[in-house]
């Protein structure tokens, strides 16, 4: 199992004068209409748990009003909770004094905004080099580090343009540059992309992955946008009316919706592109007859479609560590793809 880097624990959120007495009210059952209706208190976050992966990126899943932002803004304590606790390492973030909490957000967490949240009187270099200013970085440093990112994600030559001459897709990749100069081990993205174009967006989403393989951050990632969730995610939580329906890998999610709420969701989910051939496959030992191609554990069905079809082969092997361990048809493939398939080792 991956190991932890962030876990909340017993997260409430009210948003009320009286919020702290309001939480017991709550953990009696009261709902969150009644919570309004009776005391005039509005329900922000209700119980959150959730461990996020070390190295990997966590998605937190929901539309407008289910408290996916409220809640990533408790992680660095832009907002204080009403109950629960947020240990980051071995750290709890709400025992942090002023001083220590600005250490943890100079040093340990960054975070890109929606709307870019650059500085417009300042060039993309000043930009990228802000965090690192603040963390009293010399002229020196900051420039280095600043030139390196923009580089990083690709905006070299635009160093001394300002804001109001980028593209949206542009902006964002400075805001990137920006969160990634601090070497912090935590990115906080919420709704990162949201505003950008499709084709801007999927472009912007490679370039996160295509990092990520290098850089190895702890990511937590805000979106209402299940396809994105799905290709982005290690980890989803899917949130509603402030608190969380499911959570698990996305093909556990696709594959096993907890209910009508995650199954309207996910209906339309271009399965080939999440469920992995291990899923389907049937078991084999090294004895077995090798048949068609070779493709590893791990991969999505849309891709072993590909090959297999490339290869004018109608079987693969599926291989772990050098060896095969199952077998997997084009049908199977095509089956699978079609209808929500599942194997004994998912359903159990």
């Amino acid at each position: 199992m991956a190991e932890t880097a962030i876990s909340v624990r017993n997260l409430y959120k009210i948003f009320g004068d009286d919020d702290r007495a309001m939480v017991e009210k709550v953990k009696a059952g009261m709902s969150k209409q009644e919570l309004l209706a009776e005391h005039g208190h509005v329900l922000g976050l209700k119980d959150i748990n959730i461990d996020m992966p070390a190295a990997g990126i966590q998605v937190v899943m929901g539309l407008s009003g289910s408290g996916k932002s409220t809640l990533i803004r408790h992680l660095n304590r832009l907002i204080e909770p009403s109950a629960g606790e947020i240990v980051v390492g071995s750290d709890n973030v709400l025992d942090m004094s002023a001083k220590q909490l600005r250490e943890f957000r100079r040093h340990r967490i960054s975070m890109v905004f929606q709307r870019f949240g650059l500085l417009p009187h300042k060039t993309v270099i000043d930009n990228v080099s802000y965090g690192l200013a603040v963390m009293g970085k010399t002229k020196d440093e900051q420039r280095t580090g600043a030139l390196r990112w923009i580089e990083r994600v690709g905006l070299s030559g635009y160093e001394e343009n300002y804001p109001a001459q980028l593209s949206g897709g542009m902006q964002q990749r400075v805001g990137l540059a920006r969160a990634l100069a601090t070497d912090a081990d935590i990115l906080l993205m919420d709704e990162a992309f949201s505003a950008l174009d499709p084709l801007i967006r999927t472009d912007m989403q490679g370039i996160l992955l295509d990092l990520q393989k290098e850089l190895h951050k702890t990511i937590v990632f805000i979106t209402h946008d299940l396809d994105e969730a799905l290709r982005l995610g290690d980890r989803i939580a899917i949130l509603r009316d402030g608190e969380i329906v499911q959570q698990g890998t996305g093909q556990e999610i696709v594959l096993k919706p907890a209910d009508d709420y995650i199954s309207s969701f996910v209906r339309e989910v271009n399965r080939g592109r999440v469920i992995k051939v291990e899923t389907v496959m049937d078991p084999v030992s090294d004895a077995s007859p090798a048949q068609g191609i070779e493709v590893p554990e791990g991969t999505i069905l849309e891709e072993a479609a590909r090959q297999m079809s490339e290869a004018d082969v109608v079987n693969a092997q599926v291989i772990r560590d050098g060896r095969p361990v199952g077998q997997i048809t084009m049908r199977q493939v095509m089956a699978a793809i079609a209808t929500p398939v599942l194997k004994d080792a998912m359903a159990a």
